[in-house]
C-alpha cells in the first residue's frame, strides 16, 4: 500500500513526499483510516513504528476540512507526552507534515519559563502538544483553554503511568470537552492501561502492530556478566576495541549517569549525559551532538530517554539493568528499527542477576552470554540464586595483563576518533 491509498489531501501527500517516505509502516497502515472515520482508538505501538505520523497525518487533515470558526485559533487537538524530548518530536512532526497546510501548531513542557510559553499561545494554535505538568500549570493560570478540543491523544500511555502522571491525566481530561475523539497509544498494555482505556475510550478500534512486550528480532542481544567495579573498564574497552561511533548508554541513576560520562572522557570517549536534572538547553544539545555524531556515547536514564528518535542507532548498552523488565524493551527498541540491524549488549553483575530472570521470562528465552570477558567470570545461570557470586581466580595472569592492555589500545583508538 502507497500513502496515496490512505485518502490524505494532496498538501499532506506533498509533504510525506518530501520527507522521502512512499509506502506507510503497519501502524499508519490501519491507524490512519480508523482515525480519519472518526473512531477511537486503543494503539499498541512502540516509539521508532512511525505511530507520529500515524495520528499527526490525520488529525491535520479532519482540522483543515474543519477551520476554525473565531480567531486567535483555538487549541483543537491537544497531544499529551510524557517527557520534553518526546513533546518536541511530536510537536517537530506536525509542523514538518502541516507545512503545506493553514495550521498552527505549539509545545509546551517544563524545565523553562513559562512566560514565552504563554505570549505564543495568547496568538492562537490548532494544535498544542505538551506534557502534563507543564499544560496544568498553564490551565491554573487561566493561560490555556481546552474547551474547544476535538481531538485528543494521549501518546507512551505506559510511561505516563510509570512516571505518575495518571491524576494530572484526570485533571486535564475533566476540563476537555465531552464530545472529542481519543486516540491512546502505548507499547505496553498494563492492567492500568486497560482501565484508563476503559475509562476514556468509546467504542474504541484496537491496533496492534507487534507482539506485546517482545523485542525486536532484528536487535542482536549480548549479556557479559562482570563484577560491578569491573564495568566501566569493559565497557571503555568494547567501544575502542569495535571502534563505535555511536552507543547509548542506560543507567539507572542521574548520578550514575554524570558519573559514568565523567570517567568515560577520561578513557578518551566522547560523550554526554542525558537526565531530568539537565537543563532543557543542555538535554537538547546532548541529543544534537549525539545525532551528529559530535559525542561518541549518550549516556542516559530511562525517563530523559524515553521516546528519543534515533535514526539507524547501532548500539545500545545497558550498563544498568532496568528495575521493569518492559523498558528493557523499551530501551533495546532504540536500536533495531525500521527493519535495520542492531546490537545490545548488557553488563550484568551478580546481585542483577534477578532482574536479568526476570527480563528473560519476558522475552521467552535467554539471552546468549559471552563466556570469556576477560575477567573474574560472574555465573548468572542459577535462579534459585541470583545474588550468588561464582569466584574463579584466573590461572593465567599474563592473560589479565593482555587484556588490560587492549583496553588501553582501545581507548587510544577512541582518543584520536
Amino acid at each position: 500500500m502507497s500513502f496515496n491509498q490512505l485518502d490524505l489531501s494532496a498538501p499532506l501527500l506533498k509533504a510525506i513526499a518530501e520527507q522521502g517516505y512512499d509506502n506507510p509502516t503497519p501502524v499508519q497502515e490501519q491507524a490512519i483510516p480508523v482515525i480519519l472515520q472518526g473512531r477511537d482508538i486503543l494503539a499498541g505501538a512502540q516509539t521508532g513504528t512511525g505511530k507520529t505520523a500515524g495520528f499527526a497525518l490525520p488529525i491535520l487533515q479532519l482540522l483543515h476540512k474543519q477551520p476554525p470558526a473565531s480567531k486567535p485559533h483555538p487549541i483543537r487537538a491537544l497531544i499529551l507526552t510524557p517527557t520534553r524530548e518526546l513533546a518536541m518530536q511530536v510537536y517537530e512532526s506536525f509542523r514538518t507534515y502541516g507545512k503545506h497546510l493553514p495550521l498552527f501548531s505549539e509545545v509546551v513542557f517544563g524545565g523553562v519559563s513559562t512566560h514565552v510559553q504563554i505570549q505564543r499561545l495568547q496568538k492562537g494554535t490548532d494544535i498544542l502538544v505538551a506534557t502534563p505538568g507543564r499544560l496544568l500549570d498553564l490551565l491554573y493560570q487561566k493561560q490555556v483553554d481546552l474547551s474547544q478540543v476535538q481531538f485528543f491523544v494521549l501518546d507512551e500511555a505506559d510511561r505516563m503511568l510509570d512516571m505518575g502522571f495518571i491524576k494530572d491525566i484526570r485533571k486535564l481530561i475533566e476540563v476537555l470537552p465531552g464530545q472529542r475523539q481519543n486516540l491512546l497509544f502505548s507499547a505496553t498494555y498494563s492492567k492500568e492501561i486497560k482501565i484508563l482505556a476503559d475509562q476514556l475510550l468509546i467504542d474504541p478500534v484496537e491496533v496492534a502492530v507487534a507482539r506485546e512486550n517482545i523485542a525486536a528480532n532484528t536487535v542482536t542481544q549480548l549479556v557479559y556478566g562482570i563484577k560491578k567495579e569491573s564495568k566501566r573498564e569493559l565497557l571503555s574497552w568494547i567501544i575502542g576495541h569495535h571502534n563505535w561511533q555511536q552507543v547509548l548508554i542506560f543507567v539507572r541513576t542521574k548520578h550514575g549517569a554524570d558519573r559514568l560520562c565523567k570517567q568515560l572522557i577520561k578513557d578518551g570517549i566522547r560523550c554526554a549525559a542525558l537526565h531530568g536534572d539537565k537543563s532543557q538547553g543542555a538535554r537538547t544539545r546532548a541529543l544534537a551532538d549525539f545525532k551528529a555524531n559530535k559525542v561518541t556515547a549518550l549516556i542516559a536514564t530511562d525517563i530523559a530517554a524515553r521516546g528519543l528518535d534515533i535514526e539507524l542507532l547501532p548500539h545500545v548498552v545497558n550498563f544498568d539493568l532496568p528495575a521493569m523488565a518492559e523498558d528493557y524493551v523499551h530501551r533495546i527498541g532504540r536500536t533495531g528499527r525500521a527493519g535495520s540491524d542492531g546490537a545490545s549488549i548488557s553488563l550484568v553483575a551478580a546481585e542483577e542477576a534477578y532482574l536479568l530472570f526476570a527480563i528473560e521470562k519476558l522475552l521467552g528465552k535467554q539471552i546468549p552470554r559471552v563466556a570469556d570477558t576477560g575477567y573474574e567470570p560472574v555465573l548468572l545461570s542459577d535462579t534459585n540464586q541470583p545474588k550468588a557470586q561464582a569466584r574463579q581466580p584466573r590461572s593465567n595472569n599474563n592473560s589479565q595483563q593482555k587484556f588490560k592492555r587492549k583496553i588501553a589500545s582501545g581507548n587510544r583508538g577512541a582518543k584520536n576518533k
